[in-house]
């Protein structure tokens, strides 16, 4: 499955966990039963999976933890807010950077729609490739 299908996996999930359950409750919940919602479609999910990085000859480890990472290749950052602020998109983009992925997907459940709450993260990933690379968002 590509990077994109599994994109469209994880939204659907959240979809249908926002329609039947809606906001309100804690963001561990929700990545629980996003998790479970996952793997019952046949997707391998890692959850608060600890990533090491190196930087200046000096190794970091377990220095940050993803929420949700499916089948190696795309990192879900669930959130449970009001209002999601920029730095929430930017660490999801940290996450993407150092593990070297094209796309994440930040998820707030904390919204009255869920439409509202998602919002797809590109490290250098091309969303449309018949976009000019200058109209191309990182």
């Amino acid at each position: 499955m590509d990077i994109d299908d599994l994109a469209r996996e994880a939204v659907d999930c959240g979809f249908a966990i926002h329609r039947e359950l809606g906001p309100g409750l804690l963001e561990s919940v929700y990545e629980m039963v996003l998790t479970r919602a996952l793997e019952r479609r046949g997707l391998r999910v890692e959850r608060q999976r600890p990533i090491s990085f190196s930087f200046d000859g000096m190794r970091f480890e377990d220095a940050f933890r993803i929420d949700l990472l499916v089948e190696d290749k795309l990192i879900v950052e669930v959130k449970a807010v009001e209002k999601v602020a920029p730095v929430h998109a930017k660490q999801v983009l940290t996450y993407l950077r150092l593990m070297k992925l094209p796309v994440g997907i930040l998820m707030n459940f904390g919204l009255s729609t869920f439409k509202e709450g998602v919002q797809r993260v590109a490290n250098n990933h091309n969303d449309n490739p018949r976009q000019s690379p200058s109209k191309r968002r990182e």
